[in-house]
């Protein structure tokens, strides 16, 4: 457990920059206008930033290789509001749950922790994952593939605490809010909703612990909303707000932002423009090659291809992997599986000739979804999805 000294001493550094300094080496990541700063933020190693304020840290993807749960200190950071909360005192911390519930309750951390636990795998992603990579570019955050990770998320189910408070009929939705907040009274708060069956399904959870430690203030110390298989924009951070309201809630960031066009593929003709929209919601299957960079240069002969795969919770079915740029596919060994919400580790032993190769990856889920050919498009630039290639030159 952090301790209020030990958090706010760290929160205060964090306040003045001092551990805000720039390394000595940038990131460039694929695209064009792609270089980014390096820096080290409170229990972080070097991530590469987005905006500083309010922070955005995308993961270096070479830490996706490194096993299939993402650590904590190289885990992604998105805010939407430049008041991030930076003295939180876990002892005085409660969450109100309230609104259309028959015994509305202020829980403690502790009292939280000593309710039946439970724990789950899932990959957190952000919905603008991959934006960077749009043609046309769209705008929004330019991200690589490194806004998501992978996490053994410990903590209550929402739907305890949601019959403990006795859900009164006619409540359709929970709405949360985290402790973070506008920096002026005009912007919106950061408010996201999910539909009643949704909240008490026993697998949305309220999580103090991630991979075995207490969340990172960044990743939401010390309470967040865990939603498996859905996007991040719903998993709220610092959560100290659960409401219940008896109609759809009409938020900003459910009316207006974070919406998808209305149909199939949430996608449209390139550059074309949305007129039928949704909330976005559950993740889409995607595939990648964790320990080949695109660009590199490889021995020619034997070579051991890895990857991660996962999808918005139907499980990962295969894993297939080509060396000439699609033409022909050979299935990968999956390794263990951590959860049908989890990264799926794949690997495959590949023989390459001299000269120039593009490797492709594509998994296929549960469902029998499978990612497309050629990335889809919407003027948002959420949801991206292909079958990802890697250019390589073997000698």
């Amino acid at each position: 457990m952090l301790n209020r000294r030990n958090l706010i001493t760290g929160a205060g550094a964090f306040a003045a920059a001092s551990p805000l300094r720039a390394l000595a080496d940038t990131m460039r990541l694929p695209f064009a206008n792609g270089e980014r700063p390096l820096m080290r933020y409170p229990q972080k190693r070097p991530m590469i930033v987005q905006t500083q304020r309010p922070p955005q840290l995308e993961t270096p993807f070479s830490v996706f290789d490194e096993g299939p749960l993402t650590p904590n200190d190289a885990f992604f950071v998105r805010y939407h509001l430049s008041g991030v909360p930076l003295e939180i005192d876990p002892e005085s911390f409660r969450l109100d749950i309230k609104g259309k519930v028959k015994n509305p309750l202020q829980l403690s951390l502790d009292e939280l922790k000593r309710l039946p636990a439970m724990e789950i795998v899932a990959v957190n992603q952000c919905s603008g994952n991959g934006r960077g990579f749009f043609e046309p570019r769209v705008g929004g955050g330019q991200l690589g593939n490194g806004a998501m990770g992978n996490a053994r998320w410990r903590g209550v189910a929402l739907k305890t605490v949601l019959d403990m408070a006795g859900v009164e009929a006619g409540a359709q939705q929970a709405t949360f809010q985290g402790l973070d907040r506008p920096a002026v009274d005009a912007t919106p708060a950061f408010v996201k909703a999910l539909d009643i069956d949704h909240a008490r399904d026993g697998e949305v959870m309220l999580a103090y612990q991630m991979n075995g430690a207490d969340l990172p203030l960044l990743n939401g110390f010390p309470l967040r909303l865990v939603v498996p298989g859905w996007y991040g924009t719903y998993w709220v951070k610092h959560l100290n707000e659960i409401t219940l309201v008896e109609k759809p809630f009409d938020g900003y960031f459910m009316k207006a932002a974070y919406r998808i066009p209305d149909n199939d593929c949430a996608c449209l003709e390139t550059g074309g423009a949305e007129t039928s929209t949704r909330p976005i919601s559950r993740l889409n299957v995607r595939s990648f090659i964790t320990n080949i960079a695109d660009g590199a240069s490889v021995k020619a002969g034997a070579l051991q291809a890895r990857g991660i795969a996962f999808d918005g919770g139907s499980g990962i079915k295969n894993v297939q992997v080509s060396v000439d740029d699609g033409a022909s596919w050979t299935d990968a060994t999956l390794d263990s599986d951590l959860g049908k919400y989890a990264f799926r580790q794949w690997r495959l032993p590949l023989t390459l000739t001299p000269g120039p190769h593009v490797l492709k990856v594509r998994a296929t889920g549960g469902d029998g979804a499978t990612q497309p050919a050629s990335a889809l498009w919407n003027p948002r630039g959420y949801m991206r999805n292909v079958v990802e290639a890697v250019h390589v030159a073997a000698s």
